[in-house]
């Protein structure tokens, strides 16, 4: 009897465990499985490694997904600072270079339009006794007819003279007598071995002695002016010493002559001479006409060639140049010679060692300003008979 009760109680202890072990892994079944299924969790690990970086703890998954969409939109947002830090940086130089060199070109274009056009606005900077600060080292200005000198700087400097030499060159030409319908023509003899330079004259090109002499004053041929000088009764010794002479005659004397063509750097001058030797050329018809003409063409080996003028002032309206004459190699600097006409008045001006290509030009039009603007009085109209 006793027995069976402890039999029964036995079992129904086992009963009881029984259940409770099924119910426990009904109600804790992630557990379960996840206790069941870690060795194959595992082995998948082994053989795939990316699932494995997939599966992470329940608790650390959120925040763990909260830093990684932060990381990635600081990450995007960092990348999109960089692309635009890199856009920034590599436009940048294309922007500065793409505006610099329409700027660049803008000026060296517009400064032969400013001089062709001769603006009216060029600035007139004045010096402490209200003169015209010039570029030009050595200059000098006077009213021809009265004889009055207006403004002046180094004016009895002797100075290499350049390409100014052809006024004396078309002087000495003209008092020969010769014929200007005479041919000449270029040969070996008036290549530049001086200074190299070139010119559209080709050996063997045969013109008039006139075509010669307007396109020595004109553009300032070297060429022209060698053959002129050889084509003298003597040759070019005989030219260079009546160009002395000449000079001698005007009362010039700062004023040496070697060739013909102002290439010689020995060929020198002061602005004073300068200033009576461009009066006295003024008083030939053919030499105003041939320094101020704007053009010429003329046949060169079966080809018409223009020639221009190398003063760009004679082809303003602005400007009434009787007389006209430019000068460059290295040791005379830029130079320009001019009478021109103000207030019905001839004035003389002569402008040496400019350096930059158009600063003599500049300077004659700040000189005319300033004449025009400051000094009426002086070119008022003269007496009648004085002056010539």
């Amino acid at each position: 009897m006793k027995v069976r009760p402890l039999i029964a109680a036995i079992a129904a202890m086992f009963a009881l465990q029984s259940g409770m072990a099924i119910a426990a892994p009904k109600a804790s079944g992630k557990a379960a499985t996840s206790k069941v299924s870690k060795p194959a969790a595992k082995k998948a690990a082994a053989t795939a490694p990316v699932r494995k970086a997939a599966v992470k703890p329940a608790p650390k998954k959120g925040v763990v997904a909260k830093a990684t969409a932060s990381d990635t939109k600081a990450a995007r947002s960092a990348k999109a600072a960089t692309r635009a830090s890199a856009n920034a940086r590599g436009k940048a130089p294309t922007m500065r270079v793409s505006l610099r060199k329409p700027a660049v070109a803008a000026a060296a274009l517009a400064a032969p339009a400013a001089v062709l056009a001769d603006e009216p606005d060029t600035p007139v900077a004045l010096d402490g006794s209200g003169m015209p600060v010039l570029a030009s080292n050595a200059f000098y200005v006077i009213n021809q007819r009265t004889g009055e000198v207006l403004l002046e700087r180094n004016a009895t400097e002797v100075l290499p003279i350049a390409s100014i030499t052809k006024l004396m060159t078309a002087m000495v030409v003209l008092d020969a007598g010769l014929s200007l319908s005479e041919p000449i023509e270029i040969n070996d003899a008036d290549i530049d071995q001086l200074k190299g330079t070139g010119s559209r004259l080709a050996l063997g090109t045969t013109l008039s002695r006139e075509e010669m002499l307007q396109l020595a004053l004109m553009s300032s041929e070297n060429r022209a002016a060698s053959s002129l000088a050889r084509h003298y009764p003597g040759g070019e010794a005989a030219f260079v010493d009546a160009m002395n002479v000449k000079a001698r005659l005007l009362g010039l004397w700062n004023t040496r002559f070697h060739d013909s063509t102002g290439l010689n750097p020995a060929n020198v001058s002061s602005p004073r001479d300068l200033a009576k030797m461009v009066a006295a050329s003024a008083s030939y018809p053919l030499i105003r006409e041939f320094s101020t003409a704007h053009e010429r063409y003329v046949p060169v080996h079966g080809r018409m060639l223009r020639f221009g003028n190398t003063n760009s002032l004679v082809r303003s309206p602005e400007w009434t140049i009787s007389v006209s004459k430019t000068g460059y190699i290295s040791e005379a600097g830029r130079c320009l010679v001019m009478q021109t006409w103000l207030h019905q008045q001839p004035v003389v001006m002569v402008l040496m060692d400019s350096s930059g290509r158009y600063t003599r030009t500049a300077d004659a039009k700040r000189v005319r300003k300033w004449l025009e603007q400051t000094a009426p009085q002086r070119l008022a109209a003269a007496p009648q008979g004085a002056g010539g």
